[in-house]
């Protein structure tokens, strides 16, 4: 067989069982299931999607096998990122577990205007809280090079997670993790302390929502940092009014608080931080249009 038609030949293998996956995500409710497919048969042969569309990487028998191994586990609606092991976030590759949020793309926001409003600082110190992946504390720590990020968590498994991720990317030493419950510390160390700039994006979905979610969340994710389990309260404001509680008295003068929000709840947040006596700056929108970033200052 010459070496085109070998050629010719293993494109066909390829493509057949890309529109085979194809078909069977789609089957399983899938929405994007080609783009899955491809992402799953690219890591299944160790190279990147756009090499494998173009390339023509081999089709070997131990490449199909794990190929159906992830598409099995992607068919039972298990997210692509887990299934991975990573997810892309502000130019960045986050390691990602079933212990953490996997970041997402209006989160990005959130980053974007924490970073314009540390623009005007020296040395800034930045507090997030709930961190995860440490995707935030990490994309502000690699993009703002003079500051100290402390971001916290109540899961001490997603610390770990972000130990991991702040180590690859090379700000290990100005990301202090700390196991803390919002503001409340609870690894015995020193209290938290004040900041220039607190982040956030806490749990919003208030309980009685999270059975409506796709399959993909609802049933991989972690309830706690989707609905604080069962703690964002019956409205989804519950960790809006601790933060606002306790901004006050962990914001530097003329610091800022920068939260990412749900659907809907933008003019509730604006209203929980006014009543907390900080002054609203402004309400962001994402790429969709959606209110998803409220910024406020400490009066």
């Amino acid at each position: 067989m010459s070496q085109s038609a070998a050629e010719m030949a293993q494109a066909t293998s390829m493509s057949r069982a890309l529109e085979d996956a194809g078909s069977r995500l789609v089957a399983a409710g899938v929405e994007s299931a080609r783009l899955d497919a491809e992402l799953l048969l690219a890591a299944a042969l160790g190279v990147t999607r756009t090499a494998m569309l173009t390339e023509r990487a081999a089709l070997s028998d131990d490449a199909l096998k794990r190929f159906e191994s992830m598409l099995a586990r992607r068919e039972r609606r298990e997210p692509v990122a887990y299934i991975l092991g990573h997810k892309e976030f502000y130019s960045l590759d986050f390691e990602v577990s079933s212990a953490v949020l996997i970041p997402r793309p209006e989160t990005e926001m959130l980053v974007s205007a924490a970073l314009e409003s540390m623009a005007r600082l020296r040395a800034p110190r930045v507090l997030d809280l709930g961190t995860g992946s440490g995707a935030i504390a990490i994309a502000i720590a690699v993009n703002s090079p003079n500051a100290q990020v402390t971001a916290t968590d109540i899961s001490a498994d997603a610390l770990e997670v972000a130990r991991r991720n702040a180590t690859t990317h090379r700000v290990a030493d100005r990301v202090t993790l700390r196991l803390a419950d919002c503001f409340d510390v609870r690894d015995a160390g020193a209290p938290l302390g004040r900041f220039d700039l607190i982040a956030a994006n806490p749990p919003y979905i208030d309980d009685g929502a999270v059975a409506g979610l796709m399959a993909d969340v609802r049933d991989y994710e972690p309830r706690v940092a989707l609905s604080g389990g069962g703690g964002a309260g019956a409205d989804g404001l519950e960790f809006y009014r601790r933060i606002a509680a306790g901004a006050q008295g962990h914001l530097e003068a003329e610091g800022e608080v920068i939260v990412e929000v749900g659907a809907a709840q933008s003019r509730d947040v604006v209203g929980i931080f006014e009543r907390a006596g900080l002054n609203p700056l402004a309400v962001i929108d994402d790429l969709a249009g959606l209110h998803r970033v409220v910024r406020a200052a400490r009066v």
